[in-house]
C-alpha cells in the first residue's frame, strides 16, 4: 500500500523562522543595550575612577629617603656622615624560589655564607614584601653584570643607597650610638608617634646613643618621585619630583680628640670618664671603655662580631658612664664636709683623734680607717687631704641620714641628670623612706656611718658624679649635662643653640666652699692622696680620690689585693676640677677594679686636663684631626 506524499507548509516554516529570528534579534538587542549601558557607566559615570586607576598603573610614586644629618664635634670634626654605594636587593614576595635565586646570583657575583645568614636574619625580622639587601657596596663591575642579567631575576634590583659611616671608629661609640634596620618594634613606635609616612622608603633608624636620642632632628623629611613605568613595571621617565629635606646637623660640646685621649688613657682597664664645662654643663668628653665600632652595625652586624661583643666579659656594649652605678667611695667626702659646715655640725678648726677606727656608742664593732693606726689629730682640711675615714664616720653619725640625704640630693645624687642620651639610671642615695620602700625594714645607725664614706647602699653613675663635681666647681649651680651644643637647620643653615639649663641652685656659703676647695687643692700637692699624678701641673687642680669597695671584708681581716680575684678588687674613683681658681673643666673618673684613685684614676684625668687646658698631648702622640693641628699642638 502506497502512502500519499505529504506537502510541506512553507508558510508555517517561514513564520516559525521569523519568530526565532525575532527572539534572537531581541536577545542580541538586549545584550547590546546592556553592553552600551556598561560602556556608558564605565566611560562616563566611572570615568574619573578608572582614569585614576589607569594612571596609577602607568605612574608609580616612589618615596625618596632624605640624607641623614651629620654629627660634628665642637671643632667641626665629622664624627658621623653618609656615603653612597650600590646595593643588591631582593623583594622576597616577587622572587619566587629565594634559595634558587640567590644561588644563581652567586654565579654572577660573590655572595658569602655570612651575607646569606644576614639576609636570612633580615627575612625573619622583616615583612616578606619588603626589599631586603643581600649585598652592599657593589663594585662597578658587579653592577654591570647584574644590569646585563636583570631580565633573568624578577624581584631583584640594584639600588643606590646612602650608608652611615663613623670615621673615628671606636672613639665616642657610646655617645654616637649607631643606626640599624627598622624592625617591627620600630614600626609600632613610629605608628604610635604618627610619623610612619615620613619613613616610607627609609630602611634605618637610630638605635642607641645620639642617633636614637636625636632621631627626629637627624632623619629629615622624605620626598617622592612620580615615575612613568611600562607594562613590565620598569621606569621610563620621571614625571615630577618633590625633593627630600636632609636631616639637621648636630654640633656637639664634645671634643673628639679629648675623647680619644680619655679612652686611650684607660689602657686595658674598664671604666668611664665624664668631663663637663662647669660654666654651662656642656659635656666635653664621655668615655666608656671598652667601646665598640659602630660601623659594624650599619649593614647589620654578623653573628661572629655580635657574639664577640655580646658575650665579652668586658661588656663593651654597656655605657658605663650612664648605665652603671658604683659606690662613690671617698669622693663623697668634700660634699659631706660641706654638709657639716652648712648645718653647723662642724667648724673647719674642729679636730678629732683618729685611732684608726670608729665605734658607735655601746657597740664593740669597729668601722676601720684605711690607714692602720689612724691619722692622729685630724681637722676638716686634713680629713680631705689624707682622706680620713674615721672623721667622716663620726661626721655622718652626727649629721644623721636625714640631713645627709637632704643635702646631697641637691647635687643630683640619687636622681637622673637628664643628659640627652637614652638609658640613664638614677643610682641610689639612701634614706629611711627609700629603705622602707625597698625592704620594709628600719634604718640602722651603722648604715649611716658607712654612708658617710660613700659605701653601703650608696650608688652613683659617673655622669652624676661629674655633674656634682661641676656644681662644686662653680659654687652651687647644677646644670643639666648636654652633649649637643647646637642644631644646624639643613634648609636655612640657621644655628639653633641649646641654652644651658639650670636644674638646681644650691645655697653654699663662699667661706664654707673655700675651706673645702682649699683642701681639695692640697690633695694634689705633696702629702695629698693624688700628689704623684698631679706633680708639676702648671695650673691649680682641686681633687679628691676614692676607693669603692666591691666585696666586703670581714671584721678583723686585712684587705690584700693579691689574694683577691681581679674582678673583686676595689674600684678606683677620682673627681677633679681645674684651674681651681677659675674652673674650666670638671671631671669624674671611675676605673673598675683599679684599686686606688690616686694611682689609677688620677693619671687618666691629668691627661685629659693637660690636653684641654694646655693643648698638651700624651707623650708619643701626634695630632691627627685638622681642628687640633691648626693650633700647632705637638707631643713633648
Amino acid at each position: 500500500m502506497i502512502r500519499p506524499a505529504q506537502l510541506r507548509n512553507y508558510q508555517l516554516e517561514i513564520a516559525g523562522f521569523r519568530k526565532r529570528v525575532t527572539i534572537a534579534a531581541g536577545t542580541v538587542a538586549v545584550l547590546f543595550l546592556l553592553l552600551l549601558a556598561r560602556f556608558f557607566y564605565v566611560q562616563v559615570l566611572e570615568y574619573q575612577r578608572y582614569h585614576t586607576l589607569a594612571e596609577n598603573n602607568r605612574i608609580t610614586v616612589v618615596p625618596t629617603p632624605p640624607n641623614r644629618g651629620l654629627i660634628l664635634d665642637r671643632h667641626g670634626v665629622v664624627m658621623a656622615h653618609n656615603y653612597s654605594a650600590y646595593t643588591l636587593e631582593l623583594t622576597p614576595s616577587k622572587t619566587g624560589n629565594l634559595d634558587d635565586t640567590i644561588n644563581k646570583l652567586a654565579q654572577l657575583i660573590e655572595i658569602t655564607p655570612a651575607q646569606r645568614k644576614r639576609f636570612a636574619k633580615l627575612m625573619a625580622e622583616s615583612r616578606n614584601f619588603e626589599t631586603l639587601p643581600l649585598r652592599t657596596r657593589l663594585t662597578d663591575e658587579e653592577v654591570a653584570k647584574l644590569a646585563a642579567n636583570r631580565y633573568r631575576f624578577p624581584g631583584v634590583e640594584v639600588k643606590a643607597r646612602l650608608f652611615r659611616q663613623y670615621p673615628l671608629g671606636t672613639v665616642a661609640s657610646h655617645v654616637l650610638g649607631y643606626i640599624g634596620r627598622i624592625n617591627d618594634a620600630d614600626l609600632k613606635q613610629l605608628d604610635k608617634e604618627g610619623v610612619m609616612a615620613n619613613y616610607r622608603g627609609s630602611d634605618h633608624i637610630g638605635k642607641v646613643g645620639l642617633e636614637q636620642s636625636y632621631e627626629t632632628e637627624l632623619h629629615g623629611v622624605t620626598g617622592s618621585e612620580q615615575v612613568e613605568t611600562d607594562a613590565g613595571g620598569h621606569a621610563i621617565r620621571t614625571l615630577s619630583r618633590i625633593s627630600p629635606i636632609s636631616g639637621n646637623n648636630l654640633v656637639l660640646n664634645l671634643d673628639s680628640k679629648l675623647e680619644a685621649i680619655a679612652e686611650k688613657a684607660f689602657g686595658s682597664y674598664r671604666g668611664a670618664l665624664v668631663a663637663i664645662d662647669p660654666k654651662t654643663g656642656g659635656v666635653l668628653a664621655l668615655a666608656s671603655t671598652p667601646g665598640f665600632d659602630p660601623n659594624l652595625f650599619v649593614d647589620g652586624i654578623d653573628t661572629a662580631n655580635w657574639n664577640a661583643l655580646n658575650d665579652s666579659p668586658d661588656k663593651p656594649l654597656l655605657n658605663r658612664a650612664l648605665r652603671s652605678a658604683y659606690p662613690e667611695g671617698s669622693t663623697i667626702k668634700p660634699f659631706m664636709a660641706l654638709a657639716g659646715l652648712s648645718y653647723g655640725v662642724r667648724k673647719p678648726s674642729d679636730t678629732i683623734f683618729d685611732p684608726g677606727y670608729f665605734s658607735l656608742p655601746n657597740s664593740s664593732h669597729r668601722y676601720r680607717d684605711w690607714k692602720a693606726g689612724g691619722h692622729g689629730m685630724v681637722d676638716m682640711h686634713k680629713s680631705i687631704v689624707q682622706s680620713c675615714d674615721t672623721y667622716y664616720y663620726r661626721l655622718a653619725n652626727d649629721l644623721g641620714i636625714d640631713r645627709m640625704h637632704a643635702f646631697l640630693s641637691q647635687f643630683g645624687f640619687g636622681k637622673k641628670t637628664g643628659i640627652d642620651l637614652e638609658g640613664e639610671v638614677a643610682g641610689v642615695l639612701p634614706s629611711r623612706e627609700w629603705k622602707a620602700r625597698r625592704s620594709k625594714q628600719p634604718w640602722y645607725p651603722g648604715e649611716t656611718v658607712i654612708a658617710g664614706i660613700g659605701q653601703g647602699y650608696n650608688l652613683v653613675t659617673p655622669v652624676q658624679l661629674a655633674v656634682a663635681t661641676a656644681a662644686l666647681a662653680n659654687g652651687g649651680t647644677v646644670y643639666r649635662p648636654e652633649l649637643v651644643q647646637a642644631i644646624i637647620d639643613s634648609r636655612t643653615g640657621q644655628r639653633r643653640v641649646i641654652a644651658p639649663q639650670v636644674m638646681n641652685q644650691i645655697k653654699i656659703s663662699p667661706a664654707d666652699l673655700q675651706v673645702v676647695v682649699s683642701a681639695m687643692v692640697d690633695v694634689t700637692r705633696p702629702g695629698g692622696t693624688a700628689s704623684v699624678a698631679n706633680a708639676g701641673a702648671p695650673y691649680l687642680i682641686a681633687a679628691k680620690t676614692g676607693t669603692a669597695q666591691v666585696v666586703g671584708i670581714k671584721q678583723g681581716e686585712k684587705y690584700d689585693a693579691k689574694r683577691i680575684l681581679a674582678i673583686h678588687r676595689d674600684h678606683a674613683v677620682y673627681i677633679a676640677f681645674a684651674p681651681a681658681d677659675a674652673p674650666r673643666i670638671a671631671i669624674a673618673v671611675l676605673v673598675e677594679n683599679g684599686m686606688h684613685g690616686g694611682t689609677t684614676a688620677a693619671p687618666i684625668a691629668r691627661a685629659v686636663m693637660d690636653y684641654y687646658l694646655l693643648g698638651k698631648l700624651p707623650k708619643g702622640e701626634v695630632v691627627k684631626d685638622p681642628a687640633a693641628a691648626e693650633g700647632g699642638i705637638h707631643a713633648d
